[in-house]
């Protein structure tokens, strides 16, 4: 498989202490990583700096796309103010057109089919006409889940999707994710802190303590002695 994400020596800082120190690894296409570490270890400011969200102290994040195109569909943390989100379904999930779309930006047939396509088949097209604030966090999730997929065709970026769902939900949101890999090769980058469902969908692994300790194939990962204190 080709390479869609390079990381080469990424180094981030706050108020001059390093959290993120010359990490370098690479994704292929179709990979399902999970990015793991205790609290503080640096997971985000990582995910971040590769996007191009904070400044990075040397070091850069190449990404491999069709046509060049810069489309990644990230989804970062859920927040407090995504419980009262005022727009529908519908209105939240094609906004994720935006970032390919030219000045002026308005949508036509092909963003509303992309939205309609992503809604059904996260199984969230019956609450189109919903307010996203109205929904359960389970299904709030997975509306930010299409809108992310219509901002991408190739690379998921994601930011402990399943933080504050409950055990059925993060199980349900899991499965979307899993089936999105496997059925159309979308590749997955994706910071957890539940090592047993990483364990369980992820084929490669990255585990971050400000360094890298590992990157490798999951099984690998089982194997070495970096997985012994996440998994105890």
């Amino acid at each position: 498989m080709s390479v869609i994400l390079k990381a080469e020596h990424i180094c981030v800082a706050y108020e001059g202490k390093k959290v993120v120190d010359h990490v370098s690894f690479e994704v292929e296409h179709g990979d399902y990583l999970c990015i793991v570490g205790e609290n503080g270890t640096g997971k985000s400011s990582l995910v971040k700096a590769m996007l191009g969200l904070v400044p990075t102290c040397c070091g850069k994040a190449v990404f491999n796309l069709k046509d060049g195109k810069r489309r990644i569909g990230y989804m970062p943390q859920q927040l407090d103010e995504q419980k009262s989100f005022p727009a529908t379904v519908a209105e939240t999930v094609i906004s994720g057109c935006l970032s390919g779309m030219r000045f002026p930006k308005i949508y036509g047939k092909k963003e509303k089919q992309t939205a309609e396509e992503y809604m059904k088949y996260l199984d969230i097209y019956e609450l189109r006409h919903k307010s996203v604030g109205e929904l359960s966090g389970g299904q709030r999730q997975r509306v930010f889940l299409a809108r992310a997929l219509c901002a991408a065709d190739e690379i998921l970026v994601l930011d402990e999707p399943v933080s504050g769902l409950d055990i059925n939900a993060a199980k349900d949101l899991y499965s979307c994710l899993e089936k999105l890999n496997r059925e159309k090769g979308i590749t997955v980058v994706m910071i957890s802190h539940d090592m047993q469902s990483a364990m369980k969908y992820a084929t490669k692994i990255l585990h971050l303590d400000k360094k890298l300790l590992f990157c490798g194939k999951k099984e690998d990962y089982l194997l070495s002695v970096h997985s012994k204190k996440l998994l105890m």
